[in-house]
């Protein structure tokens, strides 16, 4: 399949991102709650999917949680004790680039985590998706594909690119030897955790920008019709004729110069 163009792509795009402010307004009238991970191995995508949803909601009702490892206080909690405090308001959408799932995914491939934990792990999310459920978060699963020779092309981008060498981490680069490790891991998890109260969904990732858009449309899919009737806006007329901007303290720096 080929790779789809940048062009095409923004095109269907697009009309799925007015969706997505529809449905922003629609959280925002209804009170709904919507909870919406994004997990897979290193290079999948995941920022570049959560990027598509939240470029043009309103930051104050789409929060993007990407949670660093636990502090030494956070390791000796409850392990979903820290994921708690980012749940959604009403109002809200959370995008959370990773998510308790790490220990069912690094944790467990690269001996983060003790076998009881693990165990416990995956009796226990479970219980804790059905209480966020219950609650009436929308909570959606998403596990983005990619296979191994695209992976290992995206890192070596990373090694290419200044703008984007902070994304490859020395756990990345280890990762490349646990690919099959890696899918072992995603088995049993799912195995584990795909209920019927909080489903998984599998996105193909190796091509980023056709699996977005799959993955966006899934999404708008899946929520109830989220149209709301607004009011049109009009600007009323200025009294007197339009200014400019005026200083007596301060001025601001030189523009940047262009070249003619």
């Amino acid at each position: 399949m080929s790779r789809l163009k940048k062009k095409a792509y923004k095109a269907l795009m697009e009309p799925m991102q007015r969706e997505l402010v529809a449905m922003e307004e629609w959280l925002r009238h209804a009170g709904e709650r919507v909870l919406v991970l994004f997990e897979g191995r290193d290079s999948a995508g995941k920022g570049g999917a959560i990027q598509a949803i939240a470029e043009h909601l309103n930051p104050r009702q789409c929060r993007r949680v990407a949670l660093p490892k636990p502090t030494e206080r956070q390791s000796t909690q409850w392990y979903f004790q820290r994921h708690v405090a980012h749940l959604p308001a009403a109002g809200e959408i959370v995008l959370m680039d990773r998510s308790w799932y790490n220990r069912a995914g690094v944790e467990r491939v690269m001996g983060y985590c003790t076998d009881a934990q693990y165990e416990a792990f995956l009796r226990q999310a479970p219980l804790f998706e059905r209480l966020l459920v219950d609650d009436g978060i929308r909570l959606f699963k998403y596990w983005l594909c990619v296979d191994q020779d695209k992976q290992d092309e995206r890192f070596q981008e990373r090694l290419d690119n200044p703008l984007k060498g902070w994304k490859l981490s020395p756990i990345d680069l280890q990762s490349r030897t646990h690919y099959q490790d890696y899918t072992d891991a995603r088995e049993a998890m799912l195995r584990a955790t795909h209920t019927d109260q909080a489903p998984w969904t599998l996105v193909d990732f190796n091509d980023q920008r056709r699996g977005r858009l799959t993955l966006v449309r899934d999404l708008l899919d899946r929520l109830p019709d989220t149209r709301v009737d607004t009011p049109a806006i009009t600007l009323p007329p200025l009294d007197g004729p339009l200014k400019d901007e005026t200083y007596s303290v301060l001025k601001p720096v030189p523009s940047f110069p262009l070249s003619e």
